[in-house]
């Protein structure tokens, strides 16, 4: 199985970062391959315009979606999405790991969701839901919240991202992965919920492991102490 981990925090010390490296060796540990976008780190531009289309149908006027749709059909994108796109294709699961922030995904999430997921490539042309682009593929957000959070809140939160954008592109969409408040837990209840990770993603993951090399491993330690 390949996976696909798109990373959305702007801190490598962060328990963010700590819950990518967990899911990073527990995936690859038990055979899968994994790519990672960590979008603070390759400075992606969540704004969208006129640099994404090179070859613009219209340069007179930007009708956004319809370009969108051009340049995926001419396969003419800008080089950044068309990584994207590529590192798509090939994953079968995308995990989304980012901390929520006024109750939505960071900026830079939501404009690699605006520039990335276009017309044409993940959805169009009554291809949404059960037939989206992005149909046979699963998605799981793993998300960290500023403090407690109850299960009815996070459903809350998370339910425009999981069906008004993922399940509407064709994701298979998971039980998110949620962590209330992780700035707030000692040493040892961060460790904990990154144990929790790492099993919970052998759950998910060891129905599509090659026969012998599902372990239950435990995780290699990567703490992080200050910032969700």
């Amino acid at each position: 199985m390949h996976v696909l981990i798109v990373h959305a925090h702007p801190e490598p010390q962060s328990f963010n970062a700590a819950m990518t490296r967990t899911a990073v060796d527990t995936l690859e540990a038990n055979g899968h391959t994994v790519e990672v976008s960590d979008l603070y780190a390759m400075q992606f531009n969540p704004v969208a315009g006129w640099h994404d289309f090179p070859q613009a149908a219209d340069p007179s006027f930007l009708h956004y979606q319809r370009e969108q749709k051009i340049a995926f059909e001419r396969q003419t994108y800008a080089p950044e999405i068309a990584w994207e796109h590529g590192k798509l294709t090939r994953a079968d699961l995308v995990i989304f790991q980012f901390p929520v922030w006024w109750r939505s995904s960071p900026a830079i999430l939501k404009g690699w969701f605006d520039r990335v997921l276009g017309v044409g490539f993940a959805y169009g042309a009554g291809r949404v839901y059960s037939t989206g682009g992005l149909q046979g593929k699963r998605a799981l957000l793993s998300v960290t919240f500023g403090g407690p959070t109850s299960a009815a809140e996070a459903v809350e939160v998370l339910q425009q991202l999981q069906d008004g954008v993922l399940a509407f592109v064709g994701f298979e969409v998971l039980s998110p992965f949620v962590v209330g408040g992780p700035r707030h837990l000692t040493a040892d209840a961060r460790q904990a919920e990154l144990q929790r990770y790492h099993e919970t993603l052998e759950a998910l993951t060891c129905d599509r492991t090659p026969p012998g090399q599902c372990h239950h491993r435990a995780p290699l330690v990567h703490d992080a102490l200050e910032q969700a």
